[in-house]
């Protein structure tokens, strides 16, 4: 690349130095780490806090170039601390977004309510984005400074609110679980999971977050009625008249874990994954979430198109829904 910009490379002493005292105290620096610190000349030079290798950017025949180590720790931190910093430096004006994040309602229901509002938008603007069962939408503004583009956005915001309700479980977060697990921290609240036809989806969502132990008491997979009788004390008369794939068998779940965790809260997920219906010739994609809480139960039945794991992941998500639905003093529905 220097070549190309016929930048010639030079040791760049503030790197070199920098490389030096991070080897103090390790194994000798070779010349490959050497090498880090050759820099096309008159480049500007973004420190790597994260590893070694520094960052460069520079301008050559009206291009910018910008150049970031590869790990992906330190390529993201760097991006994140270095390049953006230096691209909005260079910008006329700042652009800011702010995303909504939507459970309930389908992207085609969302864009033919918005759609002229969308269309007529040019400062903000506003764009649908479709995910695994759910969709964002993002608001995107641009100003002389970033306090003026989020007053731009503020007002959008609240009329989109006023328009969606609460099907919008959050903005600029990344999931419904970050959502849940947030109430329930901050309501000192406990958690437990009772899963069928999601696997221990559930309970591996809460556990990829950090600090998940603080609210997670545990989970069971109870994909066999045995499980489901002998762990979570489900009635077998429940299971005998109902099946296991029932609100009813759903709700004793859920209950169940309660009793056996002692948690404050339990999800239970009970259906048909696919690829072929049940025993009893419940559909493929027909499942039955419940959430106990010390004062009631709810039970929330969801009917999905095909495919095992568009199956699980929904009714996962669905799970969330009703926890956060619940913790926000929303009808559980």
């Amino acid at each position: 690349i220097a070549s190309v910009a016929g930048a010639p490379l030079k040791i760049h002493e503030d790197s070199l130095r920098r490389l030096e005292s991070y080897f103090k105290g390790r194994p000798a620096m070779g010349e490959n780490q050497r090498k880090q610190a050759m820099l096309p000349e008159g480049c500007t030079v973004l420190d790597n806090d994260w590893g070694t290798a520094p960052g460069v950017a520079f301008e050559a025949d009206g291009v910018r170039v910008i150049m970031l180590p590869g790990p992906p720790r330190e390529c993201r931190a760097m991006f994140t601390h270095r390049a953006l910093p230096y691209l909005r430096a260079l910008a006329d004006g700042t652009i800011v977004s702010r995303t909504l994040k939507i459970f309930g309602m389908g992207e085609s229901s969302v864009e033919a309510l918005l759609r002229e509002r969308m269309n007529a938008m040019t400062n903000p603007t506003l764009a649908p984005y479709a995910k695994e069962g759910e969709m964002e939408l993002r608001i995107t503004a641009k100003a002389p400074t970033e306090a003026e583009a989020r007053d731009l956005i503020a007002p959008v915001e609240e009329e989109l609110r006023d328009l969606l309700g609460d099907v919008i479980y959050g903005a600029d977060v990344k999931s419904l679980e970050e959502v849940a697990f947030a109430l329930m921290e901050a309501q000192g609240l406990t958690f437990g999971t009772a899963e069928s036809c999601t696997g221990g989806l559930v309970a591996k969502r809460m556990t990829d977050l950090p600090g998940a132990s603080a609210v997670l008491k545990g989970g069971v997979v109870s994909y066999t009625d045995e499980v489901k009788h002998n762990v979570l004390g489900v009635p077998q008369a429940l299971l005998d008249q109902y099946g296991a794939v029932s609100p009813q068998v759903a709700e004793a779940m859920a209950r169940g874990t309660r009793r056996v965790l002692g948690c404050d809260l339990a999800v239970a997920s009970t259906g048909v994954a696919g690829p072929d219906p049940d025993e009893r010739g419940n559909p493929v994609g027909l499942v039955y979430l419940a959430l106990a809480a010390p004062d009631g139960t709810w039970v929330r039945k969801i009917q999905q198109g095909l495919g095992r794991e568009r199956v699980r992941h929904v009714s996962a998500s669905h799970a969330f829904d009703l926890t956060r639905r619940y913790l926000s003093g929303l009808e559980v529905k």
